[in-house]
């Protein structure tokens, strides 16, 4: 038996034979005030503890707890304190005194225990202060490690995609804020060069980015932003120009093109073909817009749904290019620099065409007419 749970084992058995010498009015305060108590202020007791455990450690952070409000110093130094890989709770402890970020280790200690702290404090990088007291260097631990935390978004996300990302990163608290600013951006001064798109979908561009815990959505979004402004070269924007496309019809056309391509290197065909049939006036016929079109498929688990039913081409969605001509009202979701470049600076075919190859590798076959599109369909 740990000596923790030796401790508790005692202290229960005490209780046990005080309850039973004093009677009903002291065990409504061993029982239920004082934890009441413990509870409104720090957060119910770890569901690991026993009922002995949770009694004592809550008895001991009552009895404790002024020693926990008081911070370790005066002054107002930031400093990064690093958490290696399974380092000892007490170790971990012994440390925060020494760097006087606590001031008493045996009360920041009962706190951890009756918190479940004691076993879960994750390996990282935590900004602390010598101001902070016990209670708020606990909240900071609980939060987990990484003042830096990096975050990949992949190209061809739709925003709900990248709002999930950052949500499970712990830079969101919830996905609704960030999908609100996406779809009503703010009066920023990058918006200016991006000729003020109404929704954000399709700006934010993606990459690997090392945000700081604690900033705001709108820093994060606006870093994603100015990121895609700074990839949207005039060679890139001069490139839709001789296309024919506005800016922010060739971000639409390129959103487009992303979720369509697998191999890199037949983008450029791929949006050779949507704009010959742009040119031509025929529909467009992508399936991802489709796609975007039904949104959230809980069933598949995907905003992506995959493969598509007949009767999916029929939604009434001005986002459907197989009963709508032209562009979608909007980009599909958010393209990379190769998708954009693509877009400016096409291949030069005679394709109206594509469809996958029958060897599942992600590849495609150009054709020039119906026939022989028709023709290259899978046995």
């Amino acid at each position: 038996m740990t000596s923790r749970k030796k401790r508790a084992a005692r202290v229960g058995l005490f209780i046990f034979l005080l309850l039973s010498c004093l009677g009903g009015l002291l065990a409504f305060v061993v029982l239920v005030d004082i934890p009441n108590r413990v509870a409104e202020r720090f957060g119910p007791p770890a569901e690991e503890l026993s009922l002995p455990e949770r009694l004592y450690y809550a008895w001991a952070l009552f009895l404790n707890e002024s020693k926990l409000h008081a911070p370790s110093n005066v002054e107002d130094d930031k400093v990064i304190f690093t958490i290696g890989n399974d380092e000892p709770t007490s170790v971990i402890i012994q440390r925060l005194k020494q760097s006087r970020l606590i001031q008493n280790e045996e009360a920041f200690r009962i706190l951890l225990v009756y918190s479940g702290l004691d076993r879960g404090i994750k390996a990282g990088q935590y900004e602390l202060s010598p101001t902070m007291n016990g209670i708020q260097v606990a909240h900071v631990l609980q939060k987990g490690g990484r003042v830096e935390i990096t975050v990949t978004i992949l190209p061809g996300w739709r925003a709900e995609e990248i709002a999930q990302a950052l949500r499970l990163s712990g830079l969101l608290e919830s996905e609704s804020q960030f999908l609100k600013i996406v779809r009503q951006p703010p009066a920023w001064e990058v918006l200016k060069t991006l000729d003020y798109p109404l929704s954000l979908e399709g700006f934010l561009m993606p990459g690997t980015y090392i945000f700081r815990r604690g900033m705001t959505v709108e820093q994060i979004i606006a870093q994603m932003v100015e990121r895609f402004a700074q990839t949207l070269t005039p060679e890139i924007r001069e490139g839709f120009a001789r296309q024919g496309l506005s800016l922010y019809q060739g971000v639409i056309l390129a959103s487009i093109v992303e979720r369509e391509g697998i191999v890199k290197e037949e983008y450029p065909l791929i949006a050779s073909v949507f704009l010959n049939r742009l040119r031509a006036g025929m529909k467009l016929d992508s399936d991802p817009t489709v796609q975007y079109a039904l949104g959230y498929d809980a069933h598949l688990n995907t905003w992506w749904k995959n493969p598509l039913k007949s009767e999916d081409f029929k939604i009434n969605s001005p986002y459907n290019t197989y009963i709508n001509t032209g562009l979608p009202p909007t980009p599909i979701c958010n393209p990379g620099l190769e998708a954009l470049q693509a877009v400016a600076n096409p291949a030069q075919t005679s394709y109206y065409y594509f469809r996958a190859q029958c060897d599942q590798s992600g590849r495609h076959v150009f054709s020039e007419t119906y026939e022989q599109h028709l023709s290259e369909a899978c046995p």
